[in-house]
C-alpha cells in the first residue's frame, strides 16, 4: 500500500481538508496514475453534503481524473508508463452480466463500483477519487488520452460529457434533428456543444433572457424563454429531442408539449421526485420520457475521440486545490461558466 495525499470531508457539510490516506498496491491488472486535473461535479458537492444520505465518511471527491501512468501491474498489455490517460465515474464492474457483455457497465446487474464512495470489490474497502495524488484503477476502466485533447479541460467530459453525449448517440442526434436542451448549465452547455458538433439544430430553453448570448455564443441556434408564454405555445410540437438538464425537482409539462410525433424527452439532471406529469401529454403525438445515466467505457472512449477530433471541449475555470470550499459554494449559487478544474500541482502546497 502507499500514502497518499488529498482533500476530504470528514462528515456531512465539513470543509474539505488536506488528509493521508491507503491506496492499495498493484493487482496484476491494475494502473497507477499520476493525477494532473481533477473536474469538479455537482456530485462532489452531494456527497459532501450527504444529500443522499449514502456517504462513507471521510470522503475523498473527485471522478473526473486526467493524469499519466506511473506503474502497471504484470498482466496489463494496453498501458505504459508515461501514458496519458483518463478515468470517470466507475472504476469497476462484475464484467459478466448482460449488461456488462453489452459495454453498458454502469448499469451492471450486480452494481457499479464507483470511482468514490463506492466499495473495493475484492477489498472492500471504500474508494477515494480524485482530490488527490494518485489513483489505482482496473485496467479495464482506464481510457486513453488523445494527443489532440488538451488535458486540462478534458476532465469533465468524463462525467458532464458523457452523461449527455450517451442521449445523444441513443437517439440518433444528428443532421436534420431539431433538439432543445434545457438548462445552460455544466450539463447544458456540453449538450449545446456536442449536439452541434453532431450536426443537430440546437435550440436552448432558459429562464433567463441574460442567457441568451451565452447559448448563441456557445453555438445554440436558437433561444426559446421558458417564460414567455406566446413564445412556448408557437414551439408547441416542435421538437425531434429535448435533453433536460435541470438538476432539482421541477414541472416538465410545459416541455412535453414542445414534442413533435415520437419526440423523446430525457432527464439527465434531476435524480429526485418530479412534479406529477399529465398522461395526456404523453399520450398525445406519442410522446415519451426516458433517463440517462452516464455510459459504458466503449462509449466515453468515443466521446473522447470525437472532441478530440472536432475540437470539442467544456468552459472551465481553473482552480488551486485550496480553493475547494470557495468553489462548492460558487457552485451553489450557479457561479461558474460552466465547471471547475482543480490544477492537482496545487496539491503539494497543501
Amino acid at each position: 500500500m502507499t500514502t497518499c495525499l488529498g482533500y476530504g470531508a470528514l462528515e456531512a457539510h465539513a470543509q474539505l481538508k488536506p488528509l493521508s490516506f491507503e491506496r492499495r498496491a498493484l493487482r496484476d491488472d491494475d494502473v497507477a496514475i499520476e493525477i494532473a486535473y481533477c473536474g469538479v461535479c455537482h456530485s462532489d458537492m452531494h456527497y459532501v453534503h450527504n444529500d443522499w444520505n449514502n456517504t462513507r465518511f471521510p470522503c475523498v471527491p473527485g471522478h473526473e481524473i486526467v493524469g499519466q501512468v506511473t506503474a502497471v501491474g504484470p498482466a496489463v498489455t494496453h498501458y505504459k508508463v508515461g501514458d496519458k490517460v483518463a478515468v470517470g465515474c466507475l472504476v469497476d464492474s462484475c464484467q459478466h452480466c448482460a449488461a456488462c457483455e453489452a459495454h453498458e457497465e454502469p448499469h451492471c446487474s450486480n452494481g457499479m463500483t464507483a470511482t468514490y464512495n463506492g466499495l473495493d470489490r475484492i477489498s472492500g474497502q471504500v474508494n477515494y477519487g480524485g482530490y488527490s495524488q494518485h489513483i489505482v484503477v482496473r485496467e479495464q476502466f482506464v481510457l486513453r488520452m488523445p494527443d489532440a485533447l488538451d488535458p486540462r479541460f478534458a476532465g469533465p467530459l468524463l462525467c458532464a460529457g458523457i452523461t449527455v453525449w450517451t442521449p445523444l448517440r441513443e437517439y440518433g442526434a444528428g443532421a436534420g434533428t431539431r433538439l432543445a436542451v434545457v438548462g445552460l448549465g455544466g450539463l447544458g452547455h456540453m449538450a449545446v456543444k456536442l449536439a452541434v458538433a453532431l450536426g443537430a439544430e440546437v435550440t436552448v430553453i432558459t429562464t433567463s433572457p441574460g442567457k441568451a448570448d451565452d447559448a448563441r455564443a456557445l453555438g445554440a441556434h436558437h433561444v426559446l424563454l421558458s417564460t414567455d408564454a406566446q413564445a412556448m405555445k408557437e414551439a408547441a410540437s416542435r421538437f425531434d429531442l429535448i435533453l433536460d438538464t435541470i438538476p432539482r425537482k421541477h414541472n416538465v409539462n410545459p416541455y412535453l408539449m414542445l414534442l413533435g410525433r415520437h419526440g423523446k424527452l430525457v432527464l439527465v439532471g434531476a435524480l429526485e421526485p418530479l412534479e406529477p406529469i399529465h398522461g395526456a401529454l404523453l399520450a398525445i403525438n406519442n410522446r415519451s420520457i426516458a433517463g440517462s445515466l452516464i455510459g459504458g467505457l466503449a462509449q466515453t472512449q468515443e466521446l473522447l475521440d470525437f472532441c478530440a477530433e472536432h475540437q470539442v471541449l467544456p468552459q472551465c475555470e481553473m482552480i488551486d486545490i485550496q480553493d475547494i470550499n470557495t468553489a462548492f459554494e460558487r457552485m451553489e449559487r450557479n457561479d461558474v461558466k460552466y465547471r471547475f478544474v482543480i490544477d492537482m500541482a496545487s496539491l503539494k502546497n497543501a
